[in-house]
């Protein structure tokens, strides 16, 4: 039924000899829904989406609460042909406009609580059909559904059609819509599935946004593949998560996640029972990495990925795990350092941009053909934009953001050189760097730090702890104290608003 399907076949597969077996376990009341109910749903849902007029390649646009019928509908998308747009649920009504605008999908899902704020944007951007679904697993979708009648045969897709679109976060202009096809979803999730040893004993603890990477291609994909199990949790809360433990084996979080957990009490007792934890979407410090591994006995598995890339690097399940590091390119990824003005490979050791070629790279920009051509070079390789550096071992050190790269009287400046000194003092939590504009030398070092709770630290103690260490075109002409520092939703701390809040600060 789904062989003429590339993705939907492989998201199929796994489970076929074990359909009885349990998929996800909701939070909700501990409800429990097996393979052959979850698979059935799906096929419901792509003959609503197929009512809806959703033909291959058309888009269906997302903006909803984590539910089990939002995985029901982004694999429905799959196996009726469709593009998934999954849309930050904090997302405003101005924001989805440029998205459906942008993407032009033929069915956009929101959340039915929003309906009304919501449903007159998708009108004036042109959306055929707008359809609910609520945090209760509620809504117009899931009553089309459970009307529907089982069985669907799946849409011809091949490996290098689209499957889905993922805007990036913006953070420099507007959102672009990177353009994942099915080869790149799956090849990707087989790689990690085998790299992390997934199998279908395996109990994954899903805490994470399902709009997202992370939450969606790696986490529900791995699952899928293996015919694992999945304790699907709304979001993150540490005492759900403890308690969960004892009952599963994997985690997958971002930093933010480890940093809470390490605070709570019985954190070694309850994650006895499990063999692996993921990190990834935002540096893990080291001292996080250090003291998991003190408290629980396990080291973080620290990965490395992208939304126009899925995965690129990983440290390995077997061999050494190394703070501050990403690991080593996955199987069938190459990745470069090079020159970020000239293009030129680097001697390793060097820093300079990161560049990725595999089957996970995505397919280009919708709609953006000259960003395309500017990001993605004719021999495959993907310029990230990240600056890093490869050790004589092959792991992969993430240095920043291209972006963030600051240029002080002509010097380059790499922010997380100076960070990782400023972490290290007594009584400082976590710090960003970043440049602002100086009439003399162009742009100069700000550090935004945030001191432990009940600490005494002052921009003097921080100067002294890192004047040794540091050139002085490099050190701090100015330090800022805040509570804390802007983050997205995936934990990533936000420096283009740190830039824009300290942009006065030597005018």
């Amino acid at each position: 039924m789904y062989q003429r399907n590339y993705l939907a076949e492989k998201l199929r597969a796994a489970s076929l000899g074990t359909t009885k077996s349990m998929f996800l376990r909701s939070h909700k009341a501990g409800e429990e829904v097996t393979y052959e109910a979850f698979f059935a749903n799906v096929e419901r849902v792509a003959k609503v989406l197929a009512a809806s007029g959703v033909e291959p390649g058309d888009r269906v646009a997302v903006q909803a609460p984590k539910t089990i019928a939002m995985l029901e509908l982004y694999v429905a998308t799959v196996l009726a042909g469709g593009v998934f747009v999954p849309l930050n649920t904090a997302y405003t009504p101005a924001e989805i406009s440029y998205f459906l605008t942008d993407a032009e999908p033929r069915v956009f899902v929101c959340d039915l609580a929003r309906e009304g704020e919501l449903s007159p944007v998708a009108q004036d951007a042109g959306v055929v059909k707008v359809l609910t679904v609520g945090a209760d697993e509620s809504g117009s979708l899931v009553e089309l559904r459970d009307s529907a009648a089982s069985g669907f045969n799946a849409a011809c897709r091949g490996p290098d059609d689209l499957a889905a679109i993922l805007y990036t976060s913006g953070t420099t202009g507007r959102s672009k819509g990177a353009m994942l096809t099915h080869k790149a979803l799956a090849s990707n999730a087989e790689t990690l599935k085998e790299a992390w040893r997934f199998s279908a004993d395996d109990v994954l603890i899903h805490a994470l946004p399902i709009f997202h990477t992370h939450g969606l291609f790696v986490a529900t994909n791995i699952t899928l593949m293996a015919g694992s199990s999945c304790i699907f949790i709304p979001k993150f809360e540490g005492d759900d998560i403890l308690r969960y433990m004892p009952q599963a084996t994997v985690l997958m979080g971002v930093p933010t996640f480890y940093v809470r957990l390490l605070n709570s009490e019985g954190l070694a007792e309850a994650s006895a029972n499990m063999r692996l934890f993921v990190s990834g979407s935002a540096p893990l410090l080291a001292e996080t990495h250090d003291r998991w591994r003190e408290v629980t006995g396990h080291a973080i598995l620290e990965r490395y990925g992208m939304t126009e890339t899925n995965m690129n690097t990983s440290n390995p399940y077997e061999g050494d795990r190394r703070a501050g590091t990403v690991g080593v390119p996955l199987p069938g990824i190459e990745v470069l350092v090079t020159d970020p003005a000239t293009g030129v490979s680097l001697p390793q050791g060097e820093t300079g941009v990161l560049e990725v070629r595999g089957p996970n790279v995505f397919a280009g920009y919708w709609n953006m053909p000259e960003k395309t051509a500017e990001e993605l070079r004719d021999n495959g390789f993907f310029i990230t934009g990240d600056l890093g550096r490869i050790d004589e071992d092959g792991y992969v050190h993430i240095v920043g953001r291209q972006k963030d790269l600051i240029i002080s009287g002509g010097y380059n400046i790499y922010p997380k050189e100076i960070e990782l000194l400023i972490d290290e003092i007594e009584g400082i939590n976590e710090s960003a760097v970043i440049g602002v504009p100086h009439p003399d030398f162009g742009e100069a070092v700000v550090a935004v730090v945030v001191a432990q709770a009940g600490a005494e630290a002052s921009a003097s103690d921080i100067m002294a702890g890192i004047k040794g260490d540091l050139a002085r075109f490099k050190q701090p002409k100015r330090i800022e104290f805040v509570e804390t520092l802007p983050r997205n939703a995936m934990g990533k701390v936000q420096k283009k608003t740190l830039r824009e809040d300290y942009d006065w600060v030597f005018k």
